[in-house]
């Protein structure tokens, strides 16, 4: 900053000032002062900044998945909103695991983020000590959790899963078997599984029409895989209901590829919206829900949370679930 303020013929206050866009200094000094920051390729120094402001300037994001458009359009939409409160992303990849979710927190923490938001797929007690002690915003996505931490956004994902199996019962549907994961404690899928259980026990049919494999998230290629022991071990199933989407693709194509018409011998149902599902043959029925609506509310809290003084009541943000119908079912 000395050698910035040497070059532009100012002060090392005026330079600290013009860095600060509230800063009461002319736009003519800011300008020619940005000018030289700019030629001498000078980056200041946030963490000294951080250290008298008592402001990071970052908010701390962990996503169970990378490759999931979902969490990516999220993150991108969240983004979009937090540069408009000149505030960054610092991000961490949970996969799915509460183990490596405790740990990317504590470490999270221990850097002064401005608000940690994370997914909700259930946390280790230490997680939530950890962020219950944090005394900043914390707010969990893609779930309406039973106890929230802080603030949530998201949907009931085991009414979501209920409503879609009630709907399928009212087309005819009897034998439906749900195809989800094995070590999904306390995840989104599971909820999504006792979604569909109670529907089907709420409308007298069987509950033995499950099948579990693989750990959190099933691929296409799991879909694939599991579609010919799926039907020997439940021969009579009628259409097969999918955690999400990416299985449901897998099915699909391992179904066509056996000689099954789909939707006529059997129907496939995904969930989740993804573009999969919208380009497959024949397209694929789904719950949808818009990952770029949960990352823009998160956004716009993250904004309201942080320009209050004051103590904000706990948020619980509800975004729109709709079942989506296409030709992988009657």
């Amino acid at each position: 900053m000395r050698d910035v303020a040497r070059a532009a013929g100012v002060s090392r206050m005026t330079v600290s000032r013009a860095l600060k866009k509230d800063s009461p200094i002319s736009q003519k000094t800011r300008e020619h002062i940005l000018k030289v920051v700019r030629e001498m390729n000078y980056v200041p120094d946030q963490m000294a900044g951080s250290l008298s402001t008592k402001r990071s300037g970052f908010v701390a994001v962990l996503v169970p998945s990378l490759n999931n458009l979902h969490f990516a359009e999220t993150v991108q939409a969240l983004t979009e909103e937090l540069e408009k409160l000149d505030q960054q992303i610092l991000l961490g990849h949970t996969d799915y695991s509460q183990e490596r979710e405790e740990r990317l927190v504590e470490d999270m923490l221990k850097r002064r983020p401005e608000a940690i938001v994370l997914s909700y797929d259930g946390h280790s007690p230490r997680t939530i000590a950890l962020l219950t002690k944090a005394q900043i915003p914390v707010i969990e996505l893609w779930e309406r959790p039973p106890t929230p931490i802080g603030h949530a956004i998201g949907f009931s994902n085991s009414k979501a899963a209920f409503e879609m199996t009630q709907a399928l019962i009212a087309k005819g549907y009897r034998n439906i078997t749900f195809l989800g994961e094995a070590d999904d404690c306390w995840t989104r899928g599971a909820a999504r599984r006792k979604g569909y259980l109670d529907a089907m026990r709420g409308a007298g049919l069987s509950t033995d029409f499950v099948m579990e494999i693989g750990k959190p998230p099933l691929s296409i290629e799991d879909g694939a895989a599991a579609t010919k022991r799926l039907l020997e071990d439940f021969p009579s199933t009628d259409c097969v209901f999918c955690v999400s989407d990416a299985p449901a693709f897998g099915v699909l194509s391992s179904l066509v590829a056996m000689g099954k018409s789909v939707p006529d011998d059997i129907g496939v149902v995904g969930f989740g919206n993804f573009e999969v599902s919208r380009f497959a043959t024949p397209t694929i029925t789904t719950v949808s829900v818009d990952p770029k609506t949960i990352g823009r509310e998160t956004g716009q809290l993250i904004g309201k949370l942080l320009s209050s003084d004051a103590v904000l009541s706990r948020n619980l943000v509800s975004v729109p679930v709709n079942l989506t119908f296409r030709g992988s079912t009657k």
